[in-house]
């Protein structure tokens, strides 16, 4: 009877050590040895890589795989590259994405690159609180991708080219929703912009124009009421740093309270006092990633200025520093403002727009 019981327990030890290997061997013989991704951030503040998702190599390949995948969608016809291309700054030049029923999305797409520094969730109004859970919210959108997680893993674990890339960078061929979500993470993780002119500026590789020094200084210089003279466009005040944004979520004076249509941040906290905020976004290739604000009611940099320079709404939760120059305005002449937006234009990286390793590896 005793001989019996330990055989019993040794088939069923045997049979859960068998099932413990066929969920972590690869099914093709491939070795899983995962090998460290090296960040290039020079000119960046060193970022917060979260540690239980460091980047590899494999692991930021199967994202950069996922994120051009259209099996994400419920048709097979989206994937994320769809309304975050790589040739626009990782944005969508439409105010609005279009999803797979052909129905607008409610906010315009914001970009996906230098996520390492963004510290205060993800998503116009902060909904998602890290970035492997902002990466699954689109293909769960019925104005999106349209498309369950369970069918999108039961897609990928229905393809062998993909159980050989979660097992290479995961040490499982088992795809899973957490799987998924970390390898996009990864991804978007990696797609860094520190190539700029600016960039090149800061490192003394060339030299600016004298209207884009003139709009530098424009940008860094504050607002003084008390002489005009001597006023800039205080636009460091919202975007500064290296990235070029705060980490906050302001009220930039768009809409009056009776005429705001998006509650914005307030969406999320249910706070009153975040009414009609979003989230402080990169102005990093900006150039590249027009219409602007949160519904792109501004298709060029030229009517962001002028909204910021005359164009500013009073509303309950507008940001004070924006609010004290309201009345008068922000005194930039036709020459400021030209100069202001050459400026701007420095900040575009034209190498991230084709860098190979950002591209659709199919």
């Amino acid at each position: 009877m005793w001989k019996f019981k330990l055989s019993a327990i040794a088939c069923i030890v045997l049979l859960f050590a068998s099932s413990c290997k066929k969920e972590t061997d690869s099914p093709t013989g491939l070795t899983y040895n995962p090998t460290a991704y090296m960040l290039n951030y020079n000119g960046l503040t060193p970022p917060s890589i979260p540690t239980d998702n460091p980047l590899t190599q494999q692991g930021v390949q199967l994202g950069r795989m996922l994120f051009y995948e259209k099996m994400l969608s419920g048709d097979g016809t989206m994937s994320c590259s769809s309304c975050h291309a790589q040739a626009t700054g990782f944005s969508d030049t439409n105010r609005f994405s279009i999803g797979i029923l052909g129905l607008p999305g409610g906010r315009q797409a914001m970009t996906t690159t230098n996520m390492l520094w963004n510290t205060n969730q993800f998503f116009w109004d902060g909904r998602a609180n890290l970035l492997r859970d902002q990466s699954l919210l689109p293909i769960q959108d019925s104005l999106e991708m349209h498309e369950t997680l369970p069918n999108v893993v039961t897609k990928l674990n229905n393809s062998q080219m993909y159980r050989d890339q979660f097992y290479m960078a995961f040490g499982s061929s088992i795809v899973t929703t957490e799987k998924i979500s970390k390898a996009l993470e990864q991804f978007m993780n990696s797609i860094i912009s520190n190539n700029s002119r600016f960039d090149k500026e800061e490192r003394g590789e060339v030299t600016y124009t004298a209207s884009e020094q003139r709009g530098k200084d424009l940008f860094y210089t504050e607002y003084n009421a008390f002489f005009p003279a001597m006023s800039g466009a205080d636009c460091a005040h919202c975007h500064s740093g290296a990235n070029f944004e705060n980490d906050q979520y302001m009220n930039n004076g768009l809409d009056s309270d009776a005429d705001m249509a998006d509650d914005g941040r307030m969406k999320v906290t249910s706070s009153s006092s975040d009414k009609g905020k979003f989230k402080v976004t990169s102005l990093r290739n900006i150039e590249l990633t027009p219409p602007y604000m949160h519904d792109g009611r501004f298709k060029t940099l030229e009517e962001v200025v002028d909204h910021y320079n005359s164009g500013l709404v009073y509303s309950s939760t507008i940001d004070p520093a924006l609010e004290n120059t309201r009345a008068t305005g922000l005194f930039l002449t036709a020459q400021d403002k030209t100069d202001l937006v050459n400026f701007l234009k420095t900040l575009t990286d034209r190498e991230l727009a084709t860098d190979k390793r950002y591209s659709s590896p199919f």
